[in-house]
């Protein structure tokens, strides 16, 4: 399995106020998978996704990547995860706005010595239809041109897992329709995608919705146009270790109450 979580809690402390962002999140993520991640504004997405991402800690419980458990690595180890197994997509694609497209994408290879950096860069340009677009810099592009070149920057680094928090909050609805059928062709290709998102239509693109309430999964399942024979054989087993549990509904049946302690 590539992501296990178990029983993950992050709690913030706002004045004398404890806010449980999370309350006991249990996920499992196989490798290959495309899942999306979705809840309204306050449900605990954002904050899975930055745990998920070695952005942040838990509170308590588990959380191992390939079989590592990084919640208890230091500041460094969890960077130099960052660097080598995530990549991320943002909603503001964050590339540098004097810099052209091939130098952006070789940024996440600058510590990686011994490796030919601008060969990678073009490759992972080329793999998401950049090729002729390298020495342009993103002032030159159209916003979705921008957001091919924040995947290629994602894919540079031959990641385990890509993370695309709202990648098309920014775009118009053509162009998020032609970046999430990127994302689909990459995850065809074997690249594992979690997308966090508030957007039903975008969640749909996925093979796999779990969706979020008050800091917990209130269902994990299929996406409507998937049957669920074709979830993978991992996808399914987490699915099924999750409702073993009996923390979830299935997906599309209304999820049970809960609240969040404060």
């Amino acid at each position: 399995m590539l992501i296990e979580m178990q029983d993950v809690h992050k709690i913030y402390r706002m004045g004398k106020t404890r806010v449980h962002a999370l309350a006991g999140v249990d996920l499992q993520v196989a490798a290959g998978e495309m899942l999306a991640i979705m809840g309204p504004s306050g449900s605990g997405k954002s904050t899975l996704m930055n745990i998920m991402g070695c952005l942040d800690r838990p509170t308590r419980g588990a959380y191992t990547l390939e079989g590592e458990a990084v919640a208890e690595l230091d500041n460094n180890a969890l960077a130099r995860i960052r660097g080598e197994r995530i990549g991320f997509v943002f909603q503001t694609f964050n590339l540098l706005p004097r810099t052209p497209a091939l130098q952006n994408v070789m940024l996440p290879l600058m510590y990686q010595h011994g490796r030919d950096r601008r060969r990678l860069a073009e490759e992972a340009l080329a793999r998401v239809g950049m090729a002729d677009r390298m020495d342009h810099r993103p002032s030159e592009l159209s916003g979705g041109q921008q957001q091919r070149v924040a995947v290629a920057r994602a894919l540079v680094t031959e990641p385990a897992i890509i993370l695309a928090d709202e990648p098309t909050g920014n775009l118009d609805s053509r162009t998020s329709r032609e970046i999430m059928q990127l994302f689909r062709d990459l995850n065809d290709e074997g690249v594992t995608v979690v997308l966090v998102t508030h957007d039903q239509e975008i969640g749909d693109c996925a093979k796999r919705i779990v969706r979020m309430r008050d800091g917990r999964i209130v269902t994990d399942g299929p996406a409507p146009h998937m049957h669920p024979q074709e979830m993978s054989a991992g996808a399914e087993e987490s699915v099924a270790a999750a409702e073993a549990k009996g923390s979830l509904t299935p997906s599309g049946s209304s999820p049970p109450t809960s609240s969040v302690s404060s």
